[in-house]
């Protein structure tokens, strides 16, 4: 999906340096994040322009009248934010009859009388909330409700850990909660118990919902061989038991909490060490002072986990200078995909591709042909367009626009909500 978007960019604006390569691209954490580091253009206006590219991927109109060059870029922008394929019609006769200027109050006014329609909708849903208790015929208590999304999102989830503690999963017969029949009951009867689970907690914890935040932890048990040679013979497991890579263990131990366990010969486990951290919280604070974010050319994600540039399983200090910030995704890259990163004599980082090849921080720029409006213009004529001075010239007269009137003809809420929706500008 980026790069249709980077492509699909680079034809709409006509810029050359936006092609596709032959190469495989880093593994940046977005398109707009790669527009930045390969095109040079602002994260936010890239952000823009990666939007416009797939808001056009459902607008064919727009996009066609864009290729051709009968709408400036300015326009599509402006009438992306509020087109939609029902409505992309009356928009493209605004664009192609009005000035920027004048696309721009439009698309306001039309925002506004969506926000009043999104207004409406959402008091209604609010309304129309409601959760009925009451108790059957045979003594059963029955519920049935209708919540906002975001609360049912809340309750679907709890639901889900607190079916997690009554019916564990991959555990032995006979061994459920207590007072919870061995049989394996219908999804249905599990929700039920879940919420009684729910119900019963909060009553012995008091109603509070408390920090949003808590964290999870995942265990994992790595042989001390293993973190240093992901080759040599040993475990690389989860609690529960389920194998994981060498190297997924490599990039976990290198920023996390650390336990030394020895075992006897019979696999007894003689001593078990304090828990400490891999990166102390000063040199933590230091690190994310020195490197202000990920450093993964192209990234820049403001938090991350420290990555040991030599592990430390294989003799590598936890020190300031064998230390760099990376982002999750930039760490795996580096760990499980091939990706290589060093520190030069100068305290520059240097990152390399699987394949050796050097990753650059800022790429190189495209090459420019040497007559680029002949190249432009030879293009146009493959793809059988004409463009010329007067292309893009707006079917204006110099009429004055009358917002309210025009958004009172073209969308098609307006007459809904004319009355409630105060006047335009």
């Amino acid at each position: 999906m980026s790069w249709n978007c980077a492509r699909w960019i680079g034809s709409a604006t006509r810029s050359p340096s936006c092609q596709r390569t032959s190469r495989p691209p880093p593994p940046i954490r977005s398109c707009a994040a790669w527009l930045s580091w390969r095109v040079g253009l602002d994260l936010g206006a890239a952000r823009e322009r990666v939007r416009v590219a797939r808001a056009l991927a459902t607008l064919p109109s727009l996009a066609q009248a864009l290729a051709r060059g009968e709408l400036s870029y300015a326009k599509v922008r402006a009438l992306t934010r509020v087109a939609t394929p029902e409505t992309e019609g009356r928009l493209l006769a605004v664009g192609r009859a009005g000035t920027a200027e004048h696309v721009e109050r439009i698309v306001r006014g039309w925002r506004r009388v969506d926000r009043k329609a999104e207004v409406q909708e959402t008091a209604r849903r609010h309304a129309s909330r409601a959760l009925h208790v009451y108790q059957d015929e045979d003594g059963m208590v029955v519920v049935r409700g209708r919540l906002a999304p975001e609360v049912g999102a809340v309750l679907v989830q709890a639901l889900a850990a607190a079916r997690e503690v009554v019916y564990p999963k991959n555990v032995p017969a006979g061994t459920c909660a207590p007072g919870v029949s061995q049989e394996t009951p219908t999804m249905a009867q599990q929700q039920a118990d879940a919420l009684a689970l729910i119900a019963e907690t909060a009553l012995h914890h008091g109603i509070d919902p408390g920090a949003p935040g808590e964290r999870y932890q995942v265990v994992v048990h790595a042989d001390a061989p293993v973190l240093a040679d992901p080759e040599a013979p040993g475990q690389s497991v989860l609690e529960d038991g389920a194998h994981i890579f060498a190297e997924t263990s490599q990039r976990l131990a290198c920023d996390a909490s650390r336990v030394v366990m020895r075992h006897a010969p019979d696999d007894r486990v003689v001593e078990v060490g304090a828990r400490t951290r891999t990166i102390p919280p000063a040199l933590r604070r230091a690190l994310h002072h020195r490197d202000r974010g990920c450093r993964f050319p192209g990234c820049g994600v403001r938090f991350g986990q420290g990555h040991h540039l030599r592990h430390w399983a294989d003799g590598g200090p936890t020190t300031l200078s064998n230390l760099a910030l990376l982002c999750r995704r930039h760490h795996r890259a580096v760990h499980e995909e091939g990706y290589q990163v060093e520190r030069q004599a100068d305290g520059e980082l240097r990152f390399r591709r699987p394949d050796g090849r050097l990753l650059p921080e800022v790429p190189p720029p495209a090459a420019v042909p040497a007559d680029p409006v002949a190249v432009l213009r030879a293009r146009h004529e493959a793809q059988g367009l004409s463009i010329d001075a007067r292309t893009t010239i707006p079917g204006w007269l110099g009429e004055p626009l009358n917002v309210g009137w025009a958004i009172d003809v073209l969308h098609p809420l307006a007459a809904r909500i004319r009355n409630e929706l105060p006047a335009l500008p």
